[in-house]
């Protein structure tokens, strides 16, 4: 699952992978998920990352296991759709971030202080002596009538952001969405947002683990190694010279540097009618990057509908992971057994079960498979951008990412639940399961634009996110909690998320048979899921289908 668009580094040609022992079979068992989940987490895949052996390794060996079941290509005759990126990968690895001001000089260190980027893919971008704003969250909202950008020109500046948005910060229900955080408080909108209003440079601040939703290791780790990006062919949007995070302690020091107390200022920026604060400061930093563009893959496989092959539900689930750090001690993989071995398995005991079942769907049902997720969703995005199927043909994305594998639960969970009629449908399914919808335990983690369905949802297709519950049927809500912030806190993008022999698959099975039964229903003729009324994305879905409908379709 996407935190952040840091990757890591190149890794050495892992060892062959495994040949494929599942037996394939249409009925959604464990032992198939585990054989699946064990090899695409092996060493052989040398951690999944795009431009590498590994990911070669992966995707044929993808469709290796799509061929076996006896799904089509997805691609109008391909199992791939190619999806080029740009690659920029820092060079000058001790580079400073040099504020001055007052006549002082606070020089904040690379990877201990922040990281930074160009989205630019240019090989020298230099920040000199650049002006720098605090901004508050950096958010230009009209829905909530919000705006930090008003009255105050960034062309040329730097601007310092907080991460979040202010519900989360005030806990009020009635500012943004209160603990939920909304795609605002997320890093691609406040870089995209700073990029069109003409900044140079953007650094959000990692106030806090539970304000990012993951700890600065995260984004410290990231820093390896190229980081990717769609070109401008595909992405025409403007692009900052310089994108980048702060910890607290630096931006607490900047602040103080600058005569400003960063505590006092961070709670100001919560409330509205928040100003734009000059520092009466400047930065300066250049980054020596080596440019390079790959071409990664998106895998896509279907079976073919009987009544209306035309129409299609998809299935997501990324394929792609950090790869391998060979600067580590002891296991150098980033093995990515959970993110995103889980979803693809689960994927595959689906795909396995629509080709088998007893009578074809009457829609077409893809299996998609994108590259570039860590890389910032980069893959669905170029999907959404150039969809095999119309988007307007397209009923519903089901994505499945970063399952958490602990057991029976009473629940699944919906990330960003309060969406679209997916859901209604999902709880159908899981009544007869005898199971119950939760929504995320976490929504201040902003789950719901972190993974590819997201792309579908801004493109205007229903889309959903659904995982294990948390519920647990030993133990409860505390220790399916405990589980999950453990994950979160010691193997969640680490080489510590491996394959464990040990896990209990009885949860995992059920989750998978309802995602199956979901799409079932999906897959009949004459079903058109919705989104809710007061869904943000509800408008641009009806604009889409009126031609549809002014068409007898």
């Amino acid at each position: 699952m996407a935190m952040s668009p840091l990757h890591a580094a190149t890794p050495a040609a892992p060892a062959d992978p495994p040949a494929s022992t599942v037996a394939l079979a249409p009925q959604i068992n464990t032992a198939d998920f585990a054989q699946f989940d064990k090899t695409l987490s092996s060493d052989a895949f040398g951690g999944r990352q795009p431009g590498t052996v590994g990911a070669q390794r992966t995707t044929d060996w993808l469709v290796e296991q799509f061929k076996r079941m006896g799904l089509q290509p997805g691609n109008h005759g391909s199992w791939f759709q190619a999806v080029p990126a740009d690659s920029a990968e820092l060079l000058n690895t001790g580079v400073t971030l040099d504020i001055s001001t007052h006549g002082k000089q606070v020089s904040l260190a690379y990877r201990t202080d922040m990281v930074a980027q160009t989205l630019q893919a240019k090989a020298t971008v230099a920040l000199k002596d650049s002006p720098v704003v605090f901004l508050g969250y950096g958010a230009d909202a009209p829905n909530w009538h919000w705006n930090d950008y008003r009255n105050v020109d960034v062309k040329g500046k730097t601007v310092i952001v907080l991460v979040n948005d202010p519900g989360f910060a005030t806990l009020d229900p009635k500012l943004f969405n209160g603990r939920a955080m909304t795609y605002y408080g997320r890093w691609p909108y406040k870089w995209a947002e700073a990029a069109l209003q003409g900044a140079r440079a953007c650094f959000i601040v990692h106030t806090s683990d539970a304000a990012a939703g993951y700890p600065w290791s995260v984004l410290r780790n990231g820093s390896h190694g190229p980081q990717l990006s769609l070109p401008a062919s595909v992405d025409p949007a403007p692009r900052l010279p310089v994108a980048g995070w702060l910890t607290r302690d630096a931006a607490t020091r900047l602040f103080a540097a600058a005569g400003f107390d960063f505590n006092q200022l961070e709670k100001a920026a919560a409330k509205p009618g928040f100003k734009p604060v000059p520092l009466d400061a400047t930065a300066s930093m250049t980054l020596h990057s080596k440019i390079g563009h790959i071409e990664s893959k998106n895998v896509v496989a279907m079976v073919k509908g009987s009544a209306k092959p035309d129409e299609v539900v998809v299935y997501t689930a990324h394929w792609d992971h950090l790869g391998t750090d060979p600067s580590r001690k002891g296991h150098k993989v980033y093995s990515g057994a959970i993110d995103n071995g889980t979803g693809l398995s689960m994927l595959l005991e689906i795909a396995d079960a629509f080709a088998h079942q007893e009578q074809p769907p009457e829609r077409s049902v893809l299996f998609f498979m994108p590259t570039l997720e860590e890389s910032g969703l980069l893959g669905s995005q170029y999907y959404a951008a150039r969809p095999v199927f119309p988007l307007d043909h397209t009923v519903a994305d089901i994505a499945v990412d970063a399952l958490p594998i602990i057991g029976r639960a009473h629940d699944m969970t919906v990330i960003g639940k309060g969406q679209s009629e997916l859901e209604d449908l999902l709880a159908g399914v899981l009544k007869k399961q005898g199971r119950v919808i939760s929504p995320e335990t976490t929504p201040e983690n902003g789950f719901y634009f972190r993974s590819d369905h997201f792309n579908f949802a801004k493109a205007g297709v229903p889309a959903m996110l659904p995982s294990s519950g948390l519920d647990l049927l030993v133990g409860g809500k505390a220790a399916g909690e405990k589980a999950a912030a453990d994950y979160t806190a010691h193997r969640y993008h680490t080489p510590n998320d491996v394959f464990n022999p040990n896990w209990d698959l009885s949860g995992i099975l059920e989750d998978t048979q309802a995602i199956y039964e979901l799409g079932q229903h999906l897959s009949h003729a004459g079903v058109w899921p919705t989104w809710y009324a007061d869904s943000p994305f509800r408008a641009k879905r009806e604009a889409m289908m009126k031609p549809v409908a002014a068409a007898g379709k």
